[in-house]
């Protein structure tokens, strides 16, 4: 018993670790699309900036990017490279947008870098990770949280909630928004993730699908914008 408690508590705070703003793979740089509805006036203040991050938690997040994140740490469990690199080409090609494969491809290289770089983990892991070819942010990270031994619900939780997270925070720099409001945001919307995470567990893999077009339109628009402070 003090040992499954001991390894709880690890994979917690290796948990902490990848929820951390501290992680260096600059998720910071990358509003996804909403810079542009805040200069298109879509999003101009707390109420529209929690609607904004709402839709696209539910009709995007819930529907492609965490279930493909699910299917990505079963591969790395079951130690199946050709699925894991399956996945890893789905995801890539559901990111609709020059800046989004841009940004997953950026940040999964920054996170693949940092465990090269910790010169702690598995040798074996670190091949099988080095020899994907710019994998996609979530299936290094995929990788990570299976070798930390972090459950699969609590990786998706922690995923969802970083996402969050930024797109709060890129709201209150660009509309702007207080501190207070940002806060108001995430404890709405944080109350959400639990329901979130148990409907993108149930998607079968023919019901996985990144359709959602005004976030696509978001995304192209921004590439041209001529003023902005996020990358994508």
């Amino acid at each position: 018993m003090p040992s499954e408690i001991g390894n709880h508590r690890l994979a917690l705070s290796r948990m902490l670790q990848l929820a951390s703003t501290m992680l260096p793979v600059g998720a910071y740089s990358y509003s996804q699309g909403l810079e542009w509805a805040i200069e298109s006036g879509t999003v101009h203040d707390a109420n529209t900036a929690q609607l904004w991050v709402n839709d696209v938690l539910h009709i995007y997040q819930t529907s492609f990017e965490l279930p493909v994140l699910q299917r990505l740490y079963q591969a790395w469990q079951a130690g199946d490279e050709s699925a894991i690199s399956t996945w890893d080409a789905f995801f890539k090609a559901g990111r609709d947008t020059a800046e989004a494969l841009a940004e997953t491809r950026q940040m999964g290289y920054s996170l693949r870098r940092l465990l090269n770089d910790l010169q702690q983990l598995p040798a074996d892991f670190l091949a099988k990770l080095n020899r994907l070819n710019e994998p996609a942010f979530p299936t290094v990270y995929a990788g990570a949280a299976c070798l930390w031994q972090i459950g699969a619900q609590d990786m998706l939780h922690t995923y969802a909630w970083s996402w969050m997270e930024n797109q709060v925070s890129a709201a209150m720099k660009t509309i702007p928004l207080g501190q207070v409001a940002g806060q108001k945001i995430m404890l709405a919307l944080g109350q959400l993730l639990p329901q979130i995470i148990e409907q993108a567990m149930q998607l079968h893999d023919d019901e996985i699908s990144n359709f959602a077009p005004a976030l696509s339109m978001a995304g192209c628009l921004h590439e041209t914008q001529y003023s902005r402070l996020f990358r994508s």
